[in-house]
């Protein structure tokens, strides 16, 4: 599932195509998704213009005068700005019709994205309860030291729970518990504040230098212009195990974790 960087990737590769242009009609050849498509997203888009293409999270807001497009790429979705005569695919079920006489085209082989609408001054139950983005000035050690006291849960689940920050998925919370030289397996709640400062410095870090990379092509996903994020290429244990760590050559480990592969080094990482 395409994680965070990967959606920055795709907002930033799909704004100036967007941001002007008004919307002349949207063609839904395949109304469910994950959630079926509301009719609101129709009154919501067509005949307005696009003025602003943001994101929260994992999702897409695209934003015109009367509210804000919801979209997800879920396991496998793609969004790419096209000649209106790009022929039709059997996954592409959504055309937004743009007045440049190019379209947006939603393509989905798993249907687990989503397209919905938030009116303005509203905010979606999706959003309402998420944690503070990564990258902003409300995330830090202390924020994580100050919420992990009495979690008895995983730290890598615990960093990984959208209500505490979001976007931290699995491939970066596996990555960013390595910098910071924590075993993803210790509970959260016994974790020193001191390490929260070296995580959460760490899951900035990455985050942002993922994003220059182009994010990270594992099955499906792509950028909007079609080529593949890089950062796969750089990755310390994410699906490395019995590979030599590369900073010391121990063997990485896997586990699972909350149904999630887990990977890490059992000597560079410590409870």
């Amino acid at each position: 599932m395409p994680e965070l960087p990967e959606v920055e990737t795709a907002r930033r590769g799909l704004a100036p195509h967007l941001v002007g242009q008004r919307v002349d009609a949207l063609d839904i050849r395949q109304p469910k998704l994950r959630w079926p498509i509301p009719p609101a997203l129709r009154e919501g888009l067509v005949g307005h213009r696009i003025e602003a293409v943001q994101r929260r999270a994992k999702y897409l807001l695209v934003d015109t005068d009367a509210g804000s497009a919801l979209l997800h790429l879920g396991m496998s979705g793609m969004l790419r700005v096209l000649p209106a005569s790009t022929p039709i695919g059997p996954h592409d079920h959504v055309d937004w019709q743009l007045e440049s006489g190019r379209v947006l085209r939603y393509t989905d082989p798993r249907r687990f994205g989503c397209q919905l609408w938030q009116p303005r001054g509203e905010t979606h139950p999706l959003l309402a309860h998420l944690g503070p983005e990564p990258l902003s000035d409300a995330f830090d050690g202390d924020l994580l030291w100050h919420r992990s006291r009495g979690r008895a849960a995983p730290v890598k689940l615990f960093v990984m729970d959208q209500a505490i920050v979001v976007g931290v998925g699995n491939i970066y919370a596996s990555e960013a518990l390595f910098a910071a030289g924590i075993d993803p397996r210790q509970a959260a709640g016994r974790i020193a504040r001191a390490r929260y400062v070296r995580l959460a410095d760490a899951v900035r870090r990455i985050l942002a230098h993922a994003i220059t990379r182009g994010g990270t092509t594992l099955r499906d996903f792509l950028n909007p212009d079609g080529a593949p994020g890089y950062f796969e290429q750089e990755l310390f244990v994410y699906g490395r195990e019995g590979q030599a760590c590369r900073t010391c050559g121990t063997p990485i480990r896997g586990v699972r974790l909350g149904q999630r592969s887990t990977f890490y080094c059992p000597a560079c990482q410590t409870r």
